[in-house]
């Protein structure tokens, strides 16, 4: 575990402890910075992602009507297997 020295606006650090406490406040930080690079990793890899169903190939997923019926049938299908 390492520690670090962080400055933040006396109102914002208030409201943390009104949540958690003094004691808590080394948690709360910690599952916030997570939360924040899981959101960020997130966004990456939707921007990395954007566009690839796209083409003659994923004709399927043109719209959402085309891409409900092609689910429809496709679960059809399943079920009579």
């Amino acid at each position: 575990m390492a520690r670090t020295h962080v400055l933040m606006s006396d109102e914002l650090l208030q409201a943390i402890d009104e949540i958690v406490g003094k004691r808590g406040r080394s948690r709360f930080l910690e599952e916030a910075a997570r939360e924040k690079l899981e959101r960020l990793e997130l966004t990456d890899a939707l921007k990395a992602t954007a566009g690839i169903a796209r083409g003659k190939k994923y004709r399927h997923w043109l719209d959402r009507k085309t891409a409900a019926q092609w689910v429809r049938e496709t679960r059809g299908s399943e079920s009579k297997t």
